[in-house]
C-alpha cells in the first residue's frame, strides 16, 4: 500500500513526465551582488521555500556581510499526506495540524541555522497554509475571518507569531507586512512568483505589492527578485542532480515576458543546502525527489515586467486596434474603461469559461475598502461578483465579446475603484493558456482618476 501511494505522488509531482518540454540550457545574467550595506528580505509562503527559491542565496548574503531575515507567510500546517506518513499514523484531530504547524517551526530553525540564520532573524505570521488565496479573495475588512478546514482555526493559533490570536483576516497580513518592512527597510526583498500554481505562493506577491504601494514615500524601493516553485512536471529530471541547472520552463511561459537571472552557488553552498532540504524531514519523508531537484548549480529569478497603460480616448482612435501588442493576453484603457483581449484556439470558443480577477489599488483609498471583483463569462454573457462582499453587482456597463480566437472584455473603471494600479489575471479550466499567460500581472494606470486631482 504504502508504495503504491509514493508511486502515485511520483507521478503527480511529474517523476515520469518527458523532460523534452523543457527549455535547453542558456546564459542568464546574474543578480546583483550583495554587500555588508544590504538587508535582504526572504518572503517564504511555507517553511521550506526559502530553501527550495533562495538557499544559495541566503548563504552568499550572510558572507557578504549583509543582514538577513526571513518572514514565513504560513507555518505550513496543511499538508496532511505528509504528516500521516510522518506520524505513521491517521491524523484527524485538529489540534494535530496546528502541532505540525510547530514541527515545520522547528525544522525551519534547523535548516536555517546549516545556511547560518539566526533563530531571532526568523519570523512565522502563522496564516492558514492552503488559505492566503482566499483570505485574499474574499476575507477583507468587513467580511467574516477565514475559516481553515483542517485545522478549524479562524485566527492565529501559534503564540510566538507578531499577531498571535489576530483573526484570519487579509488586512492583518498587511499589517504584519509592512510593520516589517517599515522596522527592516530592506534593500533586497526575494518573494514567491505570481505564476506560481501554489495560492499560497501568488497571494505572498500580491500582498507584497500591495504592501509596498502603501509604504512607497517611507523608504526607498527595495530591489525585487522573484523565484518560481511549483509548476506541473517542474523542474526535471526529479531526485538530487546537483551537476545540473534550473531553466525556466518553454512550455510554461512561452512568451518570454520574463527577464530571468541566475544565481551560481558553490559546491559548499550547495552541499548545505542539500543538507538544509534534508532538515525538513516532515516534507522529504514522502517528496524527497521533488525538493532534491532544486538544489542544483543555480536559483533562478524572474518578474513580469509592470504594465503601463495610458488611457487613450475612442473618438481619436479612428478603427485603429485599442490593444499594442499581440500577446496571449493584452490590456488597453479606452475612456472610462479596462480592456483584456485574450487569444485562444478557435476550437474552444463555444465552450470556454473565464475567471477574470482586478484587484485595484487607489492612493486615495485604503486598500481593504477597495473592491475585488471577479468577472465570470460565458461567450457574451458576464456576472460580476463582489468577492469580499460574496454577492454579484450590477455590470455597470461591462461587456464580453467573442470573435473567433479573440475574446474581449471591457470593464468600467469606476466599478474597479478608479485604480491608479491593478493587479489582474485571468483563469479557467481549460489548459490552453500557459502561466506565462494567466499569472498576476501589475498594471499601472498613467493618468488614473486620483492622478489628476
Amino acid at each position: 500500500m504504502k508504495k503504491l501511494i509514493l508511486l502515485s505522488i511520483a507521478i503527480l509531482y511529474g517523476v515520469f513526465l518527458p523532460a523534452f518540454a523543457w527549455a535547453q540550457p542558456g546564459e542568464f545574467p546574474s543578480i546583483e551582488p550583495f554587500s555588508n550595506k544590504d538587508r535582504v528580505l526572504i518572503l517564504a509562503p511555507h517553511p521550506d521555500d526559502e530553501n527550495i527559491g533562495c538557499g544559495g542565496v541566503i548563504q552568499r548574503a550572510l558572507k557578504s556581510g549583509a543582514k538577513v531575515k526571513i518572514m514565513y507567510l504560513t507555518n505550513g500546517d496543511h499538508n496532511e499526506f505528509a504528516f500521516i506518513v510522518y506520524e505513521k499514523r491517521l491524523v484527524v484531530r485538529n489540534p494535530a495540524f496546528v502541532a505540525m504547524g510547530k514541527v515545520r517551526e522547528e525544522e525551519a530553525g534547523k535548516a536555517m541555522k546549516i545556511l547560518g540564520v539566526a533563530e531571532s532573524d526568523l519570523i512565522f505570521l502563522g496564516y492558514p497554509d492552503y488559505g492566503t488565496k482566499n483570505m485574499f479573495f474574499y476575507s477583507w475588512e468587513g467580511s467574516a475571518p477565514f475559516r481553515d478546514r483542517l485545522t478549524r482555526q479562524s485566527y492565529v493559533p501559534y503564540k510566538e507569531a507578531p499577531s498571535y490570536g489576530a483573526p484570519y483576516k487579509s488586512e492583518h497580513i498587511l499589517a504584519d507586512l509592512e510593520r516589517v518592512l517599515i522596522a527592516y527597510k530592506p534593500t533586497k526583498i526575494f518573494v514567491s512568483h505570481p505564476a506560481d500554481v501554489n495560492g499560497d505562493h501568488w497571494a505572498y506577491y500580491c500582498f507584497l505589492q500591495i504592501a509596498l504601494q502603501d509604504l512607497k514615500k517611507q523608504f526607498a524601493e527595495p530591489k525585487l527578485y522573484v523565484y518560481f516553485v511549483h509548476a506541473p512536471g517542474w523542474p526535471l529530471p526529479r531526485h538530487y542532480h546537483p551537476q545540473l541547472e534550473l531553466e525556466p520552463s518553454a512550455k510554461h511561459f512561452p512568451d518570454a515576458l520574463i527577464n530571468w537571472s541566475s544565481f551560481k552557488l558553490t559546491e559548499d553552498e550547495i552541499d548545505k543546502k542539500y543538507k538544509a532540504m534534508l532538515a525538513y524531514k516532515s516534507q522529504t519523508c514522502v517528496s524527497a525527489f521533488y525538493l532534491l531537484s532544486f538544489v542544483r548549480q543555480n536559483e533562478i529569478f524572474g518578474d513580469y515586467p509592470l504594465i503601463l497603460l495610458k488611457k487613450q480616448k475612442s473618438a481619436l482612435l479612428k478603427g485603429k486596434d485599442v490593444f499594442n501588442d499581440d500577446k496571449r493576453i493584452s490590456y488597453a484603457v479606452v475612456d472610462d474603461y479596462f480592456w483584456v483581449r485574450v487569444r485562444k484556439p478557435q476550437e474552444l470558443r463555444s465552450r470556454l469559461f473565464f475567471r477574470f480577477y482586478f484587484f485595484g489599488y487607489n492612493d486615495d483609498v485604503p486598500y481593504s475598502k477597495m473592491p475585488n471583483i471577479c468577472v465570470r463569462t460565458k461567450k457574451d454573457k458576464v456576472v460580476v461578483e463582489e468577492l469580499n462582499l460574496k454577492k454579484n453587482l450590477d455590470p455597470q456597463g461591462t461587456s464580453a465579446q467573442l470573435k473567433g480566437e479573440l475574446f474581449i472584455l471591457k470593464v468600467p473603471l469606476k466599478l474597479l475603484g478608479d485604480p491608479d494600479f491593478l493587479l489582474t489575471c485571468v483563469m479557467t479550466d481549460k489548459t490552453f493558456l500557459p502561466l506565462d499567460a494567466v499569472g498576476f500581472r501589475k498594471v499601472k494606470i498613467l493618468d488614473s482618476p486620483s492622478r489628476r486631482k
